[in-house]
């Protein structure tokens, strides 16, 4: 048996013996010396000769394009990939879309029923990839590069701007946790403090950093910065605070919005003809009225649905509830339902109804809806003209099929804004609450009146029966140790 040996001719393969091998190389030495001692080499007229010279090298032969033979020239192009039709491009656009949205669907319920506090990382999430997107319009990389501390302090706005709004929100719906914790009571105090000194030394050192040739792109990043900071962090502080309040008042908003979206999208295509605004074309004065009324409809129907589940309209009060533990809490009563009484309809009317029993919520959800269809969308006309302004189609790529995360957000930030300005203009039941009580004997109260009050109400608390008298006697005692001690 021969020993096979490989010979590589660019892209071909040829497999040959050692003896085929040997006799090529012979020949080609024969014609070596046969050109150096003078001999013509063949032409034309003889060209018969060179192809019976050729016919007899071993492996002339080229109908084998197996493996071992020669590779047919057709190869190289069966191995280029076939460029793909435009409808074979949509179907894969369309696909990939698909997948990307059933799977932020199952995110978002998931997150939602797992509990406030996956939604708040989730919003949390969102809101930093935003910013990273809007902050990316206006850099030039360049520059960026030269400036070593432009992005740093881009994040560090970011950084400052969250620790403030997070705890402002922490402290004042957790105040009875960290109002009586040693560590965090410090920070609780003085969080405003802490907040502004943050900023302070930010802005000192974007003033050290500038650099002459660079000033108008320094001070357009930090006018920038601060833009996508009041867009973006701001107002998801407010939908965090629609979380603690309730996860209603969170849910109803996004999903207001992302039902006109759908219903402007059928109906424009359905019966549009007119064109709404310029900014965004497609858009259509049809579409947007059957939108506002689809999304009105659906609205009372979502609604009446959330009102039914404590774990839904309940503000926050253990942040490892899920759907299936819930939440204990006495209703709102804009929740309860309410007889009201119809106007303009005389009582001997016996065909038709002279009242009408609804839950307030029922009229609120009607505002709602409105704004989520009237006025939401102009956030969206405005990121459509931030990106013609920069001739850009998405704000970035971070949804495959879908764009950038600011492109599927733009609507939601005034909408949840408007829900939590609505909630607490109208909705919201304000009395006295233990964090509230606590933080104002903290702060209004010296140590002996704090301690006053401690004994005061475990007084009342047993007389009232609930509380024993060892524990009044423990209280007092120990409290006087505690004022002799100091």
């Amino acid at each position: 048996m021969t020993k096979k040996s490989s010979v590589h001719f660019g892209n071909r393969e040829r497999r040959m013996s050692k003896d085929s091998l040997s006799d090529l190389m012979e020949g080609n030495k024969a014609r070596s010396s046969s050109r150096s001692s003078g001999a013509k080499s063949p032409t034309r007229s003889n060209g018969a000769t060179r192809r019976s010279d050729k016919q007899d090298r071993p492996g002339y032969d080229r109908a084998d394009t197996s493996a071992s033979g020669w590779a047919t020239e057709n190869e190289d192009d069966e191995n280029k990939p076939k460029e793909l039709s435009d409808f074979e491009k949509k179907k894969e656009a369309f696909i990939t879309r698909a997948i990307w949205s059933v799977l932020m669907i199952g995110i978002f319920f998931g997150s939602m029923f797992a509990g406030h506090i996956y939604v708040i990382i989730i919003v949390t999430a969102v809101q930093i990839i935003s910013f990273k997107e809007v902050i990316a319009i206006s850099n030039v990389p360049s520059r960026a590069r030269s400036l070593r501390f432009t992005k740093t302090l881009n994040w560090y706005f970011l950084g400052s701007t969250m620790y403030y709004l997070y705890g402002e929100s922490v402290i004042y719906y957790f105040k009875h946790i960290v109002l009586i914790d040693r560590v965090l009571l410090p920070f609780a105090t003085h969080h405003r403090f802490i907040s502004f000194m943050l900023y302070v030394m930010g802005f000192v050192f974007f003033v050290g950093s500038l650099q002459k040739g660079h000033y108008r792109f320094q001070f357009t990043q930090f006018a920038w910065t601060h833009m996508a900071l009041y867009l973006i962090v701001v107002q998801a502080h407010f939908i965090m605070n629609n979380i603690f309040e309730g996860m209603i008042w969170f849910f109803l908003p996004v999903m207001l919005v992302i039902t006109n979206d759908i219903f402007a999208y059928i109906c424009g295509i359905t019966f549009g003809r007119t064109q709404l605004i310029k900014l965004s074309p497609k858009k259509t004065v049809e579409g947007f009225v059957g939108a506002w009324i689809c999304t009105v409809i659906i609205g009372f129907a979502l609604t009446n649905l959330l009102m039914r589940s404590r774990y839904f309209i309940c503000p926050v009060n253990d942040l490892g509830a899920n759907i299936f533990t819930g939440l204990t809490c006495e209703p709102n009563p804009v929740f309860l339902p309410r007889t009201y009484t119809l106007p303009f309809i005389p009582p001997h009317w016996t065909l038709l109804p002279t009242t009408l029993t609804v839950s307030p919520m029922q009229f609120h959800i009607f505002i709602m809806s409105t704004f989520a269809s009237l006025i939401a969308p102009f956030g969206g006309f405005f990121a459509s003209g931030l990106k013609r302004t920069f001739n850009i189609k998405d704000f970035g790529d971070s949804i495959p099929g879908h764009g950038g995360m600011t492109d599927r957000m733009d609507c939601q930030g005034i909408m949840g804004f408007f829900a939590f300005m609505y909630y607490q203009s109208f909705i919201a039941v304000y009395k006295a609450s233990v964090g509230s009580v606590i933080e104002t004997a903290i702060n209004g109260l010296t140590a002996e009146e704090q301690m006053e009050v401690v004994r005061g109400l475990a007084k009342h608390l047993y007389n009232q029966g609930v509380v024993g008298g060892q524990v009044v006697e423990y209280l007092g005692a120990n409290l006087r140790l505690g004022m002799m001690g100091r």
